[in-house]
Formats: C-alpha cells, sequence, structure tokens
C-alpha cells in the first residue's frame, strides 16, 4: 500500500481546512479583475514578488494510504459568477490569453484525443464545459458530435460516486485541454476512488480507448512500490503522458516521479512590455510549503535522456506552464459550485501540456514523449527566475537551463514537444 506524505496545505491568508462547502456558502470577498491580474512593465518578477492570495485546495488532503490528492486550487478573493452580463468576461485569463502567450496554433490538433483522468463523478462535466466553450467561442465538443465521451475505468458508463472537490479538478483539467487544442476530442476517464490503483487503471483504459495524450492532475508520497506502479499503469510507449508536480513546493510526488511521465511544474504568468509580451517566474517562495513541486526521487532511476548532475535518480519537472492561481485560470463549474472561478494548481499545467502535445503531432509509436523537450530546449521559454523552496541549487531554484520547478521552460510553440 502506498504510504501518505502529508505535504504542507497552502495557507496565503485563508484557513487552509475550509471545507468545500464553506467556500461556497462563506462571503467571498470581491476583488476587481484588474487587481487580480496587474500588468508588469519589468522583466520576469523575482522570488520576493510572489503571490499571497488566498486559495483553498479542491480536494482534501487523503486520509488512507495509497490515496492520491487532486492538485487544483480555487481563489478564495474573487467573487464566483454564475452567470455573466452581456458585456463582462470571466476573471482570469482564458484561451486566447494562453494561446498568445505560449505561441500556439489556433486549427492544430484536430481529430487527436487527450484523455483526463480524475478520481469520482463530475455530473455536470458535459455542461460545464459546453459553457466554457461557448463564452470564448471555442467549437462545440459534446457526447452528440462525437468530440466528447466520458466512462467509467472499466470503459463503461457505471460512473463512481460524484465528489465536489474532484469534480471541479475535472472542470479545470477539460477547460485547459480546450484552451490549448480547441480542436482535440477529450476522453474523460473517471477512477471509482482515489486509490492509485484505481486511478492507474483508469490511465490503462485511456490507452486502451486509443488515447495518445493523457492527462494526470493528482499527486502522493514517494515509495519503494513507485517502481512496480511505473511498469503497471505508465509505461506506455507512444503515449505522451502528464503528471502535474505538486502544489506544496520543493518536494518530490509519485506519479510526477515516474520515469515515463513528463512531470508539468508551475509558473506565475504576467503580461507586460517584452517582445514576447508576457514573462514568467516559478511559482513559488523561498519560504517553500507552497508553488510548483521539485526535486529528486528517491526511487525512480534517471532516465537516460535527462542530464541534470545534482541528482542521481529522475529529476521533477520537465516543462512547465502557468498554475500561480494569482494569475490563474478561469473555470467554469457548477456541480456544487458557483460557476466562474480563478483556478490555479499544477493540476492547470499538466492538461495544458497534454494539449500542446497533441497539437505536435502523435509520438512515435515506440518513443517515451517526455524525451522530447530534452531534444529541442531552445524551443522552449527558460524561465530564469524565481524558487520554490529552500535548497542549494537548481532542485528548487530556476536559473539558465533546466531547473526543477520549470524543468527545460515553457511552451513557446509545439516544436518541443515532437520527436
Amino acid at each position: 500500500m502506498r504510504s501518505h506524505r502529508r505535504r504542507t496545505l497552502i495557507r496565503r491568508g485563508a484557513p487552509a481546512l475550509l471545507s468545500a462547502a464553506a467556500l461556497i456558502t462563506g462571503g467571498l470577498a470581491v476583488a476587481s479583475q484588474s487587481a487580480a491580474f496587474a500588468t508588469t512593465t519589468t522583466a520576469a518578477p523575482t522570488a520576493s514578488t510572489a503571490s499571497t492570495v488566498p486559495v483553498h485546495r479542491l480536494c482534501s488532503e487523503p486520509s488512507k494510504p495509497g490515496y492520491m490528492a487532486c492538485q487544483a486550487v480555487v481563489r478564495t478573493d474573487l467573487k464566483a459568477q454564475k452567470s455573466l452580463g452581456r458585456h463582462d468576461t470571466p476573471k482570469g485569463f482564458g484561451p486566447a490569453d494562453l494561446q498568445a502567450a505560449y505561441h500556439l496554433p489556433k486549427d492544430g490538433g484536430k481529430g487527436a484525443t487527450v484523455a483526463i483522468v480524475d478520481a469520482n463523478d463530475d455530473p455536470n462535466a458535459e455542461k460545464d464545459l459546453a459553457a466554457y466553450r461557448s463564452q470564448y467561442g471555442l467549437p462545440e465538443c459534446s457526447t452528440s458530435n462525437g468530440c466528447f465521451k466520458k466512462i467509467d475505468q472499466d470503459g463503461g458508463t457505471n460512473y463512481p460516486t460524484p465528489d465536489q472537490g474532484w469534480a471541479g479538478e475535472i472542470s479545470l483539467d477539460v477547460d485547459m485541454v480546450s484552451a490549448a487544442c480547441p480542436q482535440c476530442h477529450i476522453l474523460l476517464v473517471e477512477a471509482k476512488s482515489a486509490n492509485m490503483d484505481d486511478l492507474g487503471a483508469a490511465v490503462n483504459q485511456a490507452v486502451k480507448q486509443g488515447a495518445k495524450y493523457v492527462s494526470n492532475s493528482y499527486g502522493g508520497n514517494e515509495e519503494a512500490a513507485d517502481t512496480s506502479a511505473d511498469d503497471k499503469y505508465f509505461k506506455h510507449p507512444g503515449v505522451a503522458i502528464t503528471v502535474s508536480s505538486g502544489d506544496s513546493g520543493y518536494g518530490t510526488e509519485y506519479p510526477a516521479a515516474s520515469q515515463y511521465v513528463t512531470a508539468v511544474g508551475g509558473t506565475s504568468l504576467k503580461k507586460d512590455s517584452s517582445t514576447r509580451g508576457w514573462s514568467e517566474s516559478v511559482w513559488g517562495t523561498s519560504a517553500g510549503g507552497e508553488g510548483a513541486g521539485s526535486g529528486c526521487s528517491q526511487f525512480d532511476a534517471k532516465p537516460s535522456w535527462q542530464k541534470d548532475t545534482g541528482c542521481a535518480k529522475r529529476s521533477v519537472a520537465d516543462v512547465a506552464a502557468v498554475a500561480d492561481p494569482a494569475t490563474g485560470l478561469a473555470v467554469y463549474d457548477t456541480y456544487q459550485a458557483s460557476g466562474w472561478n480563478v483556478y490555479g494548481g499544477t493540476s492547470a499545467s499538466a492538461p495544458f501540456i497534454a494539449g500542446v502535445y497533441a497539437l505536435a503531432g502523435a509520438p512515435g509509436s515506440g518513443d517515451t514523449p517526455a524525451s522530447y523537450p530534452y531534444a529541442h530546449p531552445d524551443k522552449l521559454n527558460d524561465v530564469t527566475d524565481g524558487t520554490n523552496g529552500s535548497c542549494s541549487d537548481y532542485q528548487c531554484k530556476a536559473g539558465k537551463g533546466y531547473d526543477g520547478p520549470t524543468g527545460l521552460g515553457t511552451p513557446n510553440g509545439v516544436d518541443a514537444f515532437t520527436k
């Protein structure tokens, strides 16, 4: 059985153990969009300017060994919006922002299927996805037109018990795939519990269904049995499997530490006056306990394509994308939730990168696609500022080239995500 590591909950001025119900019913303070997403005219922000917005984890910490937690957080200083006025727009970055920030094509990935693996059921997944895509003028993605499909971990429609926290995670995941790859099909595979064996069975089912891109936005403590789980659930040549690196700052989690997956870290993303028009820094602070996960695996072997010398085993992460809730994403979720919110966490970056892989095209049949960015580091935005904790080297501090919190960098088009 998998032991559970007590991870530090994200505490940014909000009670860390708020229940999901309290999030909905407890009057949330209103903040303006301009205050929430300030524009900077300098280069990339440094660690000292890391965000301090109050947030709440969507999924509670597991109470049993062998269980995973989802990696999504929601801002609690912004009032949720059930509906929008005629001239209103959701708070948070939308598809056009992300496509511009990461130089992504608007018409790629047609017909590709990105699978989302999560625990429990979101009864409103398809309806909420339709609202998100309609708001941003994205193509319809529904069961009726063959773009959206929801199955259980056995491939059927015996959906598991609904869960409010995981439903929010599901909304974030399908919205981020939509933002990255509007033409992609979406396969939602719902595991019957957050146990790694059930989630792993859902990964295998996603691959069995033909998905070449599989996103996983959950994590837990590393343990010696991880190497067996690697072979059982994540060793799928020719399939790009992305995994969130974690939301608790410096420190490794599984399955991000698997040698067969692309571990996805997180950044703070801001508009600026640079040639790119955007800047990024590590999501996190030197105090640690919050931000993108990173570090050196205790058990997983170092892949041949990973060349950093400060870690003899698997280093986390490989690449990154926006995850800081202070520069977070607009997400629509109505299952025991209040509509439009601003979400963050590496649960945002993992499905987004899965969509980027889909834009890049099908991986080679015998390849481990996590190796692709290492062959094309010059095709990524190198993130050189910020830290996610206290350590003496690149495992928690950004710098030129590879570093733990952001890996090799963030997408600059799709060329780094193909062979």
